[in-house]
């Protein structure tokens, strides 16, 4: 990479393989294009980028020095890179613990990883908190961000499944204080949907001045000196573009699809026939990546326009199928209870959203509902961070629309309405 704390923290800790593909990747060229470019074939830059080939040929590393653009500094640190071997003269037990694997590439999250890799290694921060809807691709996140951190900066990785108990790692702490020291770190708590105890923290951070730590929630939690990053669904596509199949092959969402949909029937082929059902289920199902998941674990035994008409007639609901590899159960399980954890005034003002036609802005909402601005304000906001609107492009300003399954769900329930102006005020009053 170029420039900063994290060029650095490359040059002198990352092994050859992965200083060449965090090098490549960086300035935007696939293995083919770089291979071109150095008059290599692309089978040799795989073999280096996979650790298969650890000491490549003085003439190879000049050629990929040259096609890379590498002077001075750089050069003589990819050059260096090349002549050892990756940890050879520290002692086994000193070698960085790696994160779990991942079961599968990610798809349509690169920026939010690198955001977050920059985050740790460039910025400095050392506790962020990832939140947003379960199913939303949190835990997928998070295993890219450590998998960056532990390859191209040679970071360990603690890795704790907190499975709704804010407390499973509080026994660890002297293990992790002792494992990790004064080392580069990042500890993961995942599913930490009961909260964190601040004060132990607090102390991690005290005994252990190079840990990082990320945080992965539902809801974010007060935790002083952390920053908190909401995760929105995968970006969908316009209906403008729903005849366009190689125009949607670049949205998130559709990109996340057809990597299902290619693993279950391989051979897949987007075609223009097909190519509206495809764009409309995605936005139906918002770009959650657990439910797109679990649509395509359907498409077995339905067409995608089948899938989607299913979907559309009745109550909502989109369960895994008896067999499929992949997220488990039901994407109301995922939604229903962000519902309710919200308040009074959270709720109010979602009741009055729902049935609002199309996108809105900010000073919509203070509007619709009549509440005073940095009130309406600041309520907008935690809905968003909790992941039941989303924003939208806009030339104008920042716009948001309410989830397509938050809308159903809400419109299911006995009774729903638009939340009278008096009402909403004084709950606005008493919130």
């Amino acid at each position: 990479m170029d420039g900063g704390q994290w060029v650095q923290a490359v040059r002198t800790a990352a092994g050859f393989g992965e200083q060449l593909r965090v090098r490549r990747e960086r300035i935007g060229l696939t293995q083919q294009c770089l291979a071109d470019h150095a008059t290599l074939s692309v089978r040799a830059i795989r073999d280096m980028e996979s650790g298969r080939v650890r000491r490549p040929r003085n003439e190879t590393v000049r050629l990929l020095a040259d096609a890379l653009r590498l002077e001075g500094r750089s050069r003589a640190d990819f050059e260096e890179a090349a002549r050892r071997h990756p940890l050879a003269d520290e002692p086994a037990a000193a070698a960085p613990v790696a994160p779990p694997v991942a079961r599968g590439a990610i798809v349509g999250r690169e920026m939010e990883a690198e955001v977050l890799s920059d985050a740790f290694a460039v910025h400095g921060d050392r506790l962020v908190s990832l939140v947003g809807l379960g199913g939303v691709g949190k835990t997928r996140l998070a295993l890219e961000v450590a998998r960056r951190l532990h390859l191209a900066a040679c970071w360990s990785v603690r890795w704790v499944d907190c499975a709704g108990d804010s407390a499973p790692w509080h026994g660890r702490v002297d293990d992790i204080v002792r494992d990790i020291g004064d080392r580069p770190a990042l500890l993961v708590l995942d599913g930490a949907d009961g909260g964190v105890d601040a004060d132990r923290l607090d102390g991690l951070f005290h005994h252990c001045p190079g840990l990082r730590v990320l945080i992965t929630a539902r809801e974010a939690w007060p935790l002083p000196g952390g920053q908190v990053v909401p995760l929105a669904p995968l970006p969908v596509p316009a209906p403008e573009l729903d005849a366009e199949p190689e125009a949607l092959a670049q949205i998130g969402a559709v990109r996340l699809l057809l990597s299902h949909l290619r693993r279950l029937r391989p051979g897949y082929t987007l075609e223009r026939s097909e190519a509206p059902a495809v764009a409309a289920l995605c936005r139906h199902l918002d770009g959650l990546p657990g439910a797109l998941e679990r649509a395509a674990g359907w498409t077995l035994v339905q067409s995608t326009a089948q899938l989607l008409a299913r979907l559309s007639a009745g109550p909502f609901t989109l369960a895994a199928p008896p067999v499929v590899y992949g997220t488990r159960g039901d994407v109301r399980d995922e939604v229903e209870p962000a519902i309710q954890r919200l308040t009074e005034r959270q709720r109010a003002l979602l009741d009055v959203l729902v049935d609002e036609p199309g996108d809105w802005s900010g000073e919509d909402a203070v509007v619709r509902s009549g509440w005073a601005p940095q009130t309406c304000l600041a309520t907008v906001h935690e809905l968003l961070s909790r992941g039941l609107i989303r924003s939208v492009p806009a030339r104008d300003g920042v716009r948001f629309t309410v989830l397509n399954v938050c809308r159903r769900l809400l419109r299911e329930e006995p009774g729903h309405r638009f939340a009278p102006a008096a009402d909403v005020q004084l709950l606005a009053v008493a919130g």
